[in-house]
């Protein structure tokens, strides 16, 4: 379910005066690291991520395949700095404001169509 725009302005309010608790080094995504991303989320739902310079791959690709490996979603990316967020699966802390979805707007007939009474 990917985070709509109110979501994730939230989650990054919240997550302004957090530190990043898991570093991706010279080693990359590694299965230890995976689980230890997803132990960080179960804890605290929401948590950075330090994306170092040796970390081999683009950063947006590392924040993109470490949102994959632990099914959450990326709510920022800035700099090397990537911010995850999974809800408990059980009792979710984190409230997130489902947003506003505007609906589609009704095609207008063009002007060579009649229309349709």
């Amino acid at each position: 379910m990917p985070l709509t725009g109110a979501a994730a302005r939230t989650l990054r309010a919240l997550a302004h005066s957090l530190s990043p608790v898991v570093h991706v080094g010279k080693q990359g995504i590694t299965p230890t690291l995976v689980a230890q991303i997803g132990r960080a989320l179960l804890d605290h739902e929401l948590i950075k991520v330090k994306i170092l310079p040796e970390a081999p791959g683009d950063r947006k690709d590392v924040g993109a395949a470490l949102a994959d490996a632990t099914g959450a979603e990326l709510a920022q990316l800035i700099g090397r700095v990537a911010l995850l967020y999974k809800p408990h699966p059980k009792k979710p802390k984190i409230r997130v404001p489902k947003g506003y979805t505007p609906k589609p707007k009704p095609a207008k007939p063009s002007k060579g169509e009649p229309d349709e009474a």
